[in-house]
């Protein structure tokens, strides 16, 4: 064993010592790995230190499941036949109070726990009524960690319950109750009243958006039929002013109803809603299905309320079904001949909006946001059910029927053209290894989160970017011209234009059922586009393009939008650049200011001048150039401004509500005119500072 030499000194004499180094089993022992360093979470402690295993993300989506969490509860007396109003008011201060007239959570004194079970609900990750039986017979809070996740990410929550006469009360700050359960008073009937107000160290913002709160709670309004749910938006208001509801949503017809108003603004292929309700073997099935003359599908599919966005075994029956049925259909009328290939999935569900919603009692989620459904038992009631349902639909009504079958046999015949033209262009332009589009200039790293690329709008700016961009890194495609509004074109209309063909060939992921995100060549997709009206349209038609066929590279964040400056502004040698018109005038002044600072010998007449506004304009002495094009900046000037990666502005391209973005796509870009121009009518008054 090595040793090592220490000097002690004793009594002013100093003294050399060899000293032995602690052995490897030595150290060991000191580092030791046992129960004393187990810690363990009690309480909500687990749920504050890590949120998103609750709520899947600490950000405005995990904000709003809050909400979400304290609705569900709600709609789960609501399908239990207890509740048939509900009400969420936002109030100042980032608060949210939703009320039910359901039958209010219980107060009692829990036997094994003595404590009241208001607060067990409140206070434990698995306690409800949603586990044992008598509690709900259906439930969309399966894990019975909703409400008090809530509680525990909340700087504060109020709950009040009226039960047996008597208004009960209890407060927590940060998950813990600062007093018994008690009754603060009488009530008339029943429900239950949860206020509260997100935790500011929880959440990187606690502002609720309205917009998102209307399209999650008019969901949940169609989903469960006869049930009110009212919306008050009480933010910045006086305190004695009287509130009128935003928006009251109240349906009959369910989820008929609720495709009816996602195809409000398309041509519709099929006048008559399919729509059936049916239990299968303990199983709530209620499906919806009305088709478009859309080239895309909408599906939506519920599991006890709650949207699995992932699908799961309630998609696979429904397609499956789908398929099969429309494959009988078609061969049995003559529609199809002997020698005729059946028509695929995605032939059948080429315009196809349905939505599909199941009751379960004890259903299956995938991870605590419950983004997809695993019971097994669910496929072949969905199945059982609608192909049932869907076939008679079809003897009893014919000419929707032959509307469906032609437009998917329509489908069959373009997918067939698609996969030939699709094949013969990527054959020739990626698989075989010739080279990419010649007009791409394209970067020498290989490494796709290092690299960019650039969509560039027109020639000229295309020399432009060229020349300024970094070559290491920054790859450049400009684009010839307003390229085909896919809204409007199928998958080999689209491969025979040769600027959607480059694109492809560019981004090296494929298109259609080929698609793989796992091949995109570059880490960010930026949008680059003139700040004018025909810039805006070029990046409004790659945005749809994107959206409506690439839309994994929208939801793993590649996809940006660049933010070329509106103004150069100068002042002598001082040069800003203006991005947003509302900051035009500042930096105008801002400038001014400095000029009178550096020229004293006129100082005095500026200050003369500054102090009537008609003798002076605010552009007195600074030069201001408006840049309509990229074109009209040199490169130097492009990349200070728009490419350098430490200067630029950038906005990424997100989806916060796949129905609205999938709606608003459909209204700008669509072949139906009038739900274009009441959309223009009715937002108009909102644009400012049109550049036409």
């Amino acid at each position: 064993m090595p040793k090592r030499k220490k000097i002690l000194k004793f009594d002013g004499i100093k003294k050399t010592v060899a000293i032995k180094a602690p052995s490897p089993k030595t150290k060991a022992k000191k580092e030791e790995y046992g129960a004393k360093q187990i810690t363990v979470l009690e309480g909500l402690e687990a749920v504050r230190r890590r949120p998103g295993m609750y709520i899947g993300t600490t950000g405005p989506a995990g904000l709003h499941h809050l909400i979400w969490e304290v609705v569900d509860n709600a709609i789960d007396e609501a399908m239990a036949g207890y509740c048939n109003e509900i009400e969420a008011r936002l109030l100042p201060d980032n608060k949210v109070k939703v009320t039910d007239n359901g039958r209010g959570i219980p107060v009692d004194i829990h036997k094994q726990f003595k404590k009241s079970a208001l607060e067990l609900v409140l206070t434990k990750l698995h306690a409800g009524g949603k586990f044992g039986a008598g509690g709900y017979k259906v439930s969309g809070g399966l894990h019975g960690v909703g409400v008090s996740v809530v509680n525990a990410l909340s700087k504060l929550l109020r709950a009040e319950v009226k039960r047996d006469n008597k208004l009960w009360m209890q407060e927590y700050v940060r998950g813990k109750p600062q007093a018994k359960v008690k009754p603060i008073g009488k009530a008339r009937g029943t429900g239950t009243t949860i206020t509260f107000e997100p935790d500011p160290e929880i959440f990187s913002s606690i502002e609720f958006d309205l917009q998102t709160i209307i399209s999650h709670l008019r969901q949940q309004a169609y989903l469960t039929k006869g049930v009110k749910i009212t919306i008050f938006d009480e933010r910045g208001t006086a305190k004695d002013k009287k509130t009128k509801p935003v928006y009251a949503f109240y349906f009959e017809g369910g989820i008929a109803s609720y495709a009816k108003h996602l195809n409000h603004s398309k041509e519709i292929k099929q006048e008559n809603v399919f729509y059936v309700q049916k239990e299968a073997d303990g199983i709530g099935v209620e499906i919806a299905v009305q088709y478009t003359a859309d080239f895309k599908e909408t599906i939506y599919a519920f599991c006890n309320n709650i949207w699995n966005t992932d699908g799961g075994a309630h998609l696979v029956g429904f397609r499956t079904a789908l398929t099969r049925v429309l494959n009988n259909y078609a061969r049995t009328k003559g529609y199809l001949k002997e020698k005729d290939e059946n028509l695929t999935g995605e032939d059948v569900r080429e315009g196809l909006t349905a939505v599909i919603s199941v009751k379960v009692k004890e259903p299956q989620f995938e991870g605590q946001t419950k983004a997809r459904l695993g019971n097994p038992e669910v496929r072949p009631a969905v199945d059982t059910v609608f192909a049932e349902a869907f076939s008679a639909f079809l003897e009893e009504h014919p000419r929707d029927a032959e509307g469906v079958i032609e437009k998917s046999i329509l489908a069959s015949r373009a997918r067939n053209a698609a996969r030939i033209a699709r094949e013969t262009i990527l054959r020739k332009g990626v698989l075989e290894g010739m080279t990419l589009p010649g007009k791409l200039a394209d970067c020498s790293v290989r490494e796709p989160e290092r690299t960019e690329l650039y969509i560039v709008e027109g020639d000229s700016a295309g020399g432009s970017a060229k020349q300024g961009r970094n070559r290491e890194f920054q790859a450049i495609l400009p684009l010839r011209g307003k390229i085909l509004n896919v809204e409007r074109a199928r998958l080999d209309k689209m491969l025979a234009n040769n600027e959607i063909k480059s694109l492809i060939i560019a981004l090296g992921t494929n298109i259609g059922e080929q698609f793989d995100i796992k091949n995109l060549r570059y880490g960010k997709i930026i949008i680059m586009t003139d700040a004018d009206v025909d810039g805006s349209h070029i990046r409004t038609l790659l945005l749809t393009l994107f959206y409506r066929y690439f839309l994994d590279i929208i939801t793993a964040g590649h996809l940006y939008i660049a933010e070329p400056p509106l103004y150069k502004i100068q002042s002598g040698k001082e040069i800003k650049y203006v991005y947003k018109e509302e900051e035009k005038d500042k930096i105008i002044g801002e400038l001014r200011k400095i000029k009178k600072q550096e020229s004293k010998e006129t100082k005095k007449q500026i200050e003369k001048e500054a102090e009537t506004e008609e003798a002076t304009p605010l552009t007195a002495g600074v030069n201001i150039q408006r840049y309509k094009g990229l074109g009209e900046m040199n490169p130097e000037q492009l990349w200070e401004t728009t490419m350098d990666p430490a200067h630029r502005a950038m906005k990424q391209v997100t989806i916060s509500s796949a129905g609205a973005a999938d709606e608003i796509f459909s209204v700008l870009m669509g072949d139906e005119v009038e739900p274009r121009k009441r959309f223009i009518q009715t937002h108009a008054k909102a644009v400012k500072n049109l550049d036409i």
